[in-house]
Order: C-alpha cells, then structure tokens, then sequence
C-alpha cells in the first residue's frame, strides 16, 4: 500500500517527458544485447535477432537472457552471484544494451544500480527499459471474472492505468540521466503500442483479428503472437533507433502472424516510437 501511495505521489508531481529532446540512438551495425525480464519481455530474446538479421545488422547478438515470472528488476539484481547471468556478463563488460522490464513495483531501485554496474564496466553502455502493457488491462490484481470483459474494454478505460504506469517510470528514468552527462537510459513504448492495436482490433483495421481477447492467452495478459510480434518490433526500435517498417517477416512467431498483419505491427511500433520522446528515437 504505501508503495502504491508513493507511486500515485510521484505521478502527481511529475511532469511528463513525451515529447521531450532526446538523442536518437547511436548508429550501429549491431549491439551485444541482453535480455532481462519477466514474461511479458522475456520473448524479445528469441526473436530481436531475426529482426536484427532482417535490418541487416550484422554485428547484432543476443548474449543472454534472464527471466523470474512477475518479477521486478530488484528480484534479478538480488538473484544469487552464481545464478545471476545478467551481473556476470555486466562484470565481464560484454553487454553494450541491457533491457530491463519491471513490473507494476515503481520505482525499482534496482534499475539505477544494473546502471551503476553496467557504465562501470563498460562506460559505453545503453540501458533499455521497457513498459510493458498493464496486467489484467489495469484492473488490479486477479479481479473477478464478472467485473472482468476484455473485449467490452474501451480505450477510455485502458489508458489512465497505462498513463499512470508510464509517469511513474519516466519520473526515476529522468533522475537517473540526471546524474550522467547524457542519457543512458531510454523506454521502450511497448504498453502504448499495444493500446494502439487494440484501438485498431475494436475499429476493424487488424488484420485477422476479431477482438481483443484474440491477442491473449489468459486474463493476466499473456500475449498471443501479434503481441509478441508488436512488443519486439517496438523493443528494436527503441535500441537501433531504426524503423521495422518493410522488413521481411519470419516464421518465428508459430505461422500466427499474417504479412498484412506484421505490416501494421511494424507501422505501430515505429509510430509510438518515434512520437515518445522517453524512447530517445526521431523519425
């Protein structure tokens, strides 16, 4: 309760950063990245490096990926030394982006401290961190089935809760790139970019999708693969600073994912992207 007290707080004192300045990513044919996260993330390790071959940046490559279901970023960070991948390769100075998705606990201490260990060992290093769309559309936690109608939902209804999730996060990121003498750590839209799809699904413009609930697996939120598709579309983005429009698809996402269909995604991410100034990424 009092973190939820504290998070409301920050929201009412922050002022948000959409639309602010901020440099577009480093040009780059290829970043050493790693994956860290929970399940609404974890995905983007299987498929940013398809996305990364079809953008024909060569030098990409996925070091590593760790995922604790539902977890914050305090959870990875407090994982035991011998389990703990993501530290191991911070400390070995083989990671240049490191993404991060905490969940609804904000802030996390912990991302300032991954920041702290990652610049230390590699002074070059980029953090992404990534909001992700609101579990149980942000109707709080396990609601009752009859209070509970994905498909009646209204983008009136799903975006206060994404907001208030999003000001939140933008308040810690915009102290910890205070402390440096340029950003270092950027977000990645994914939240945004979903309400999007789902705006389109209610007005009949996604192809193969007849409603809302087609996009999940289960009411906590777990996506089907057109969200899978978005989410890793607007996490290539935000760390290449490139647009996925046009990219040849690839049969990653189990065949569920038309050509019509990854067109759109491809136009979404790219849209929310460029149009969130917290993503650090212009047109």
């Amino acid at each position: 309760m009092l973190r939820r007290v504290f998070c409301l707080a920050a929201l009412l004192c922050t002022t948000t950063l959409r639309g602010a300045e901020a440099p577009t990513a480093v040009a780059t044919n290829g970043e050493r990245v790693f994956i860290c996260g929970h399940s609404f993330h974890i995905f983007t390790s299987r498929y940013l490096g398809p996305i990364a071959k079809a953008a024909e940046l060569a030098d990409h490559e996925t070091v590593g990926a760790q995922m604790i279901g539902g977890s914050s970023v305090t959870q990875h960070w407090e994982l035991d030394d011998e389990k703990n991948k993501v530290k191991q390769a911070l400390k070995a100075g083989t990671v240049d982006v490191l993404t991060l998705s905490p969940n609804w606990i904000l802030p996390d201490p912990a991302i300032e401290k991954f920041v702290d260990l990652g610049l230390e060992h590699n002074p070059k290093m980029r953090f992404v961190v990534q909001m992700s769309w609101t579990a149980y559309d942000g109707r709080g936690r396990n609601p009752k089935p009859a209070q509970f109608d994905r498909d009646a939902a209204t983008i009136a209804e799903l975006r206060p809760p994404q907001e208030m999730f999003a000001k939140v996060m933008e308040t810690q990121i915009k102290e910890i790139n205070a402390k440096h003498d340029h950003p270092v750590v950027f977000i990645s839209p994914v939240g945004f970019a979903v309400l999007t799809l789902r705006e389109k699904v209610i007005q009949g413009e996604a192809p193969g999708i007849k409603k809302q609930s087609d996009l999940y697996n289960d009411p906590l939120g777990h996506g089907k693969p057109p969200i899978l598709a978005l989410c890793s579309y607007v996490n290539f983005a935000t760390i290449y600073g490139k647009s996925p429009v046009g990219l040849k698809p690839f049969d990653s996402f189990d065949g569920n994912v038309s050509p019509e269909l990854h067109k759109l995604l491809q136009q979404i991410a790219w849209d929310t992207v460029t149009s969130y100034g917290p993503s650090g990424v212009k047109k």
